[in-house]
């Protein structure tokens, strides 16, 4: 898939109606997105939140999600009891993906990571971003920009493992990974070129695999077929990344507000290592980009229910 129109059609065409619970759905933008998702036949929905407030919300902006067949409206008695709620529908299958509303990330993650009736696998969290960037020829998936503040590499490890089983279920077969770093040398006072060369390492002997791992690689090497020749790079990933691996979260969180907000790309992102998906965007996301995200995390849905998230 080259855009993320391309993923929101797939996520359409699959069968069923997979069902969404959305925490504290009190929010303009993302009822907009429900109502853009249920008008497209994506999912059926569980909103969560203070009755009135949700009813009012939806009068006033999205009228036609009032007695709608794919939507369900939940008294939820406060934040803390929309985010438990929530959770509790995914985790005992009556939805099949998580998605946040009107609240704090942090909130809606303490109910997911409960020891019981939470949504812990025992795998490392990440947050996956697939950007569609004017000027560019295909998707780009970051990761983490979200979740690990400074990942070892075991942490990386399975950071790569999330972000290609989003690759896949978006139809790379054998996405590229590129562990970031500022050159290609490996320096023993670069922590990042250091685990770029051994997570390399561990997808030539199979302990990384479904993917391509080269590293590491500056990002113009990693993108650019013409800087990387520059360079005299040739192997396997030079200009042909799928998916940028950042050294540590606050790089990327730059390179993904740079991308957003300077390059203009449209964004659909989402968590992924937990039991089930979770939408996990900022309030202030628009709702094409709630949108992407949702229809992100339903083709990784049903990916995990159909391969095991290979």
């Amino acid at each position: 898939m080259k855009t993320l129109a391309e993923v929101v059609r797939r996520a359409a065409e699959l069968p069923g109606r997979p069902c969404t619970a959305v925490a504290c759905a009190a929010d303009q933008d993302v009822l907009e997105a429900v109502e853009h998702a249920v008008s497209r036949g994506l999912a059926a929905f569980k909103l969560f939140d203070d009755g009135q407030e949700l009813n009012e919300m939806v009068r006033k902006h999205t009228p036609e999600l009032i007695g709608h067949p794919d939507v369900e409206f939940i008294q939820a008695a406060g934040r803390d009891n929309a985010a438990a709620m929530a959770v509790q529908s995914v985790s005992s299958g009556e939805a099949q993906v998580l998605m946040k509303g009107n609240l704090p990330t942090a909130s809606l993650m303490k109910a997911a990571l409960k020891k019981e009736g939470g949504l812990r696998s025992g795998n490392v969290l990440s947050h996956v971003a697939a950007f569609e960037i004017p000027g560019y020829d295909k998707l780009i998936y970051l990761t983490d920009s979200a979740m690990s503040l400074l990942p070892d590499l075991e942490t990386k490890a399975q950071i790569i493992r999330n972000a290609v089983s989003v690759a896949r279920a978006c139809g790379l077969e054998l996405p590229v990974a590129v562990p970031l770093a500022a050159v290609e040398a490996v320096n023993p006072a670069m922590q990042a070129t250091l685990d770029a060369a051994a997570l390399t390492m561990m997808n030539q002997r199979g302990q990384l695999d479904n993917c391509i791992v080269d590293g590491p690689m500056a990002l113009d090497n990693a993108i650019s077929t013409e800087a990387a020749l520059h360079k005299g790079l040739t192997g396997p990933a030079a200009g042909k990344a799928d998916i940028l691996v950042a050294p540590n979260l606050e790089s990327a969180n730059m390179l993904y507000k740079s991308l957003t907000y300077f390059a203009k790309a449209k964004v659909g992102g989402m968590i992924q290592g937990a039991a089930a998906p979770i939408v996990m965007t900022s309030r202030a996301d628009s709702a094409e980009t709630k949108l992407n995200s949702l229809a992100l995390a339903l083709l990784v849905s049903k990916n995990q229910t159909e391969n095991g998230g290979n």
